[in-house]
């Protein structure tokens, strides 16, 4: 009887919505400092715009891109792109995965390659606090599809009947006379190993699935506990009480004018202190980007509405298939600490002022005319060891940083030890040679600056003129 007035309920609140022609309202914060949302995804096509971004909002439709709109994460695995991630939290908040696609179009490897012999394997990080994150790695979910063909669109979400994650994800493979991409799924509990594959969801005939997203909706609210949407030619809606259990149709959202053909990779978001969701969907057909639509039921059709255009604000990236974390303040304080707005900036050789500091297969040197011009940028971050220093961060090869090793450099990846901090860390002071220009001290070595001999980064003792030129910079654009 609850599920029967709950479903009147809603079909009563549509008609009156459609009526009315009343659209769901977007709920406020109830104050400045609440908590907001992290949206992870890609930002188009190449190999810099198919990696890892991160974007902010304070209330769920106002987006703000993170780190400059620069990538937050780079693949250095596999394909050495990323589409599609996922960021899944663990029920305890203790520890953090981003799993994604591996897939880089144009970086070698077209789409019909990608369909019919992409890669197997998942690109997954782990980071117990959002902000320090593991070295990527490979996960082979489709090698053990017979004639799988590649993996895509990866998805996980905690199942407690079975204390453990359920992996899900689009392969393409001949199955039953039809060659076409099925949703298979897998047990994990690290995202390091996985059971045997099995299929979850496969549409009739030779229609393909690709894209699903499963929430989990609160008792009470609709006539079941999980609802996924899928892209599977029409944006779908099913609902079930058990994520591996029957599922049942409830539908599609080309009622209110949504189809397939205009839109894909369907992405959930609660907001905070409501029972309002909304479905942002990838608007691919017009290269419109995401776009949301509101309900206050997931389990019913009739009740999504669009917004109008100006109620919502993606931000300066165009956002591409990804998934929405509902942040606690204390990681909301992290990740904007994290990935703050840092101007990139370059560091100008005070007597070869034709060149700039660059990295180059992570060895650091100074060079003129460098390409790309981004191995020779550096976000000026607040030091990773002591206060008052700074510590450099490479704008494409985001988590690298400048680090000295036996009193050279190479850029090398944060692993979180106190070590690496105080190798990467530098007091900013007036140039040696001119002070109107900047000289970097060592943070551990403190009678050691960073300086250039035969164009190469060092760290040394400076003790004549020439050193004193040679270890002065201009921090310029």
């Amino acid at each position: 009887m609850s599920a029967l007035r709950a479903r009147l309920s809603a079909i009563l609140l549509a008609a009156c919505l459609l009526f009315t022609g009343q659209a769901l309202t977007t709920p406020q914060p109830a104050a400045a400092a609440d908590p907001g949302y992290l949206m992870t995804h890609f930002i188009g096509e190449g190999a810099t715009g198919q990696q890892i971004y991160f974007s902010h909002s304070t209330d769920g439709v106002r987006w703000n891109d993170l780190n400059g709109g620069g990538m937050a994460l780079r693949s250095t695995v596999g394909t050495k792109g990323v589409r599609d991630p996922a960021l899944v939290r663990a029920p305890g908040g203790d520890k953090y995965w981003i799993i994604a696609t591996d897939l880089c179009i144009g970086c070698g490897q077209t789409w019909n390659q990608s369909i019919n012999d992409g890669s197997r394997n998942l690109v997954v990080w782990e980071s117990a606090d959002l902000v320090t994150w593991s070295q990527p790695w490979l996960l082979n979910v489709a090698g053990a599809i017979p004639d799988g063909r590649n993996a895509w669109a990866p998805e996980a979400i905690w199942n407690p009947a079975t204390n453990d994650y359920v992996l899900y994800w689009a392969t393409n493979k001949p199955f039953n006379g039809a060659t076409k991409h099925r949703i298979y799924y897998a047990h994990t509990s690290d995202f390091r190993s996985i059971t045997t594959p099995q299929i979850y969801i496969e549409r009739p005939g030779s229609q393909e699935i690709i894209d699903t997203q499963i929430i989990e909706v609160p008792t009470g609210v609709g006539d079941y506990r999980y609802v996924r949407a899928s892209g599977d030619g029409q944006i779908t809606l099913e609902g079930s009480n058990s994520i591996l259990g029957a599922w049942t149709s409830l539908g599609n959202l080309s009622g209110i004018g949504l189809t397939g053909s205009q839109v894909e990779g369907p992405m959930w978001m609660k907001f905070n202190g409501s029972n309002t969701w909304a479905l942002y969907l990838d608007q691919y057909a017009s290269s419109g980007g995401y776009m949301p639509v509101m309900t206050t039921d997931p389990s019913h059709p009739a009740t999504y509405q669009k917004q109008a255009s100006g109620s919502y604000n993606m931000g300066g990236t165009k956002k591409r298939h990804g998934s929405i974390l509902n942040l606690t303040a204390a990681e909301e304080s992290r990740v904007q600490a994290r990935w703050a707005n840092t101007a990139a900036s370059r560091l100008q050789s005070y007597n070869f002022q034709d060149r700039y500091v660059r990295h180059t297969n992570m060895d650091v040197r100074i060079d003129p005319s460098v390409s790309p011009a981004d191995d020779s940028r550096f976000r000026l971050r607040p030091g990773l060891a002591g206060t008052g220093t700074v510590s450099f961060e490479s704008v494409n090869f985001p988590g690298y940083f400048l680090r000295h090793s036996g009193f050279d450099f190479q850029l090398a990846y944060n692993d979180g030890t106190s070590r690496f901090a105080a190798d990467a860390t530098f007091r900013q002071v007036a140039g040696l040679a001119d002070s109107s220009w900047s000289s970097f001290q060592s943070y551990n070595f403190p009678d050691r600056y960073i300086r250039h001999y035969a164009y190469e980064l060092r760290l040394d003792p400076i003790t004549t003129t020439t050193a004193r030129s040679d270890a002065t910079f201009r921090v310029t654009n």
